[in-house]
């Protein structure tokens, strides 16, 4: 470590070089701790360079490091060499909006939040959107391919970026950074670089597509009586209004008594919890009314027996409101304590079958508490199992390991996939070996040792060194 501490001294600016904290060295749930030899917060991406250039030379590790928001141990070593911690915190620029072309050019460190502040204030907006936009950077959201709340209307992270820049494993800058909307000129490296969590590089700056904003936003939640009633209730909102869905969330009622239990601070706006719920956010431009949109929706739902009840927001606090509801459930799951959590997706058209499926094959296991959650309309599910009142994860840490591989299998048997906008990090490393295509991970390890043969970028994250 001395070695990695000289070298860095001698190439960067003292600011660059802090010392070690212990958030940047466990994840948010705190139950997992990595190793850190250094922190280097680099202000410019000629600084990164230097300091990938040095952990080359001396053959130090280095794992990027966003906002720290990951939740499957992307950015934490807990063995081999402790590698330098390469956060991108001062590089929060965002270098140019184009309101012309609707693009924005940002540095990796820029929070989420800027960004929708700073595309709003030019007439458009980001859409990628999440429960920790107040915190998550966007070069991490795009080296893990975030997902969010509206990847039925505007797609992944990759999908609304343009071109990157990055610093490859040998130093090399690599630019990118363009607007334009095609660009046929040889291999789109974006795409490599995008969810491959710094494994094979660091994304320094991207440029991202901005969409008009809705002139009118309007939500709703409908009462459903259970999963097939809200995948039919998905179909024919999308037949109805169409591209106007901006989200369209499944909550179940173990999430609303998790929130009862531990959240009471949280409003919600039915007295005895609903089995299910669809949380439906529109935004509608051309002079259409959202509520009228919704209440038509409701009514023919209700006369199709898809729905029971339901409430429609009228005004914007009302709907921001009902997305507090659907945000609160991950931190309620966190005050309970889950004994395993799942994110995963599987075929929109399946997911009844899974709901019904899965709790019957978990109680061969043991007597648990599910809550399931996620967006419908993207297929992707937040399976999460609970202890029962009165006990706690602690005392079924002999049954993780079975519980996991009982919800992944019924995932993979069904076309599904066990990480759907998480990621695999350091956790599911093992999973990705399972369920895995052979043939893409023969491909994706000679990828990996191609652009990094020292194997310093992120070692143990997504494939095992």
């Amino acid at each position: 470590m001395t070695g990695i501490l000289d070298t860095l001294a001698d190439r960067l600016p003292a600011a660059a070089l802090r010392p070690m904290e212990p958030r940047y060295l466990e994840e948010p749930r705190g139950r997992w701790h990595g190793l850190g030899a250094a922190l280097v917060a680099p202000a410019t991406t000629a600084e990164v360079a230097e300091t990938i250039r040095a952990c080359a030379q001396t053959g130090t590790p280095v794992i990027p490091y966003g906002g720290g928001t990951g939740l499957v141990g992307g950015q934490l070593a807990q063995s081999g060499t402790p590698p330098v911690i390469l956060s991108m915190e001062r590089m929060r620029t965002i270098r140019d909006v184009d309101a012309a072309a609707g693009t924005m050019t940002v540095e990796a460190g820029a929070i989420l939040a800027e960004l929708h502040q700073a595309a709003e204030a030019q007439g458009w907006i980001f859409p990628l959107t999440l429960a920790s936009q107040g915190s998550a950077r966007i070069g991490g959201l795009l080296a893990t391919n975030a997902g969010g709340v509206n990847v039925l209307r505007y797609g992944n992270a990759r999908d609304l970026c343009l071109g990157i820049e990055a610093v490859l494993p040998d130093g090399t800058v690599m630019n990118t950074l363009s607007p334009l909307r095609k660009n046929n000129t040889g291999y789109d490296l974006r795409h490599l670089l995008i969810g491959a969590e710094g494994t094979l590089g660091v994304i320094t700056a991207a440029t991202l597509r901005l969409f008009p904003k809705p002139e009118r936003d309007g939500a709703a939640l409908m009462v459903v009586p259970d999963a097939d009633a809200a995948l039919a209730l998905l179909r024919m909102a999308q037949a109805r209004i169409g591209e106007g869905i901006s989200a369209f969330e499944l909550i179940g009622r173990m999430g609303l008594d998790f929130l009862a239990e531990v959240g009471p601070e949280v409003k919600q706006p039915f007295p005895d919890h609903p089995a299910w719920t669809c949380l439906i956010d529109l935004g509608l431009s051309g002079g259409a009314d959202p509520s009228v949109a919704l209440e038509a929706l409701f009514a023919e739902a209700f006369d199709a027996g898809l729905v029971t009840d339901g409430v429609i927001a009228q005004s914007e606090g009302q709907r921001q409101a009902f997305w507090s509801v659907r945000e609160s459930i991950p931190l309620a799951n966190r005050r309970i304590g889950a004994i395993s959590s799942h994110d995963i997706s599987v075929p929109v058209a399946r997911i009844p079958a899974f709901i019904a499926r899965a709790p019957g094959k978990l109680a061969e296991i043991g007597d648990y508490r599910i809550n399931c959650f996620g967006h419908l309309g993207d297929g992707n599910l937040h399976y999460n199992v609970f202890p029962m009142p009165g006990r706690t994860r602690a005392d079924h840490e002999s049954e993780r390991g079975a519980i996991k591989r009982c919800v992944h299998d019924m995932v993979h048997e069904m076309g599904g996939s066990v990480s759907a906008e998480h990621g695999i990090g350091r956790f599911k490393v093992d999973d990705l070996e399972r369920y895995g295509d052979p043939g893409k991970l023969a491909a994706m390890r000679a990828i990996k040792a191609a652009l990094d043969p020292k194997g310093i970028m992120n070692p143990g994250a997504v494939l095992r060194p």
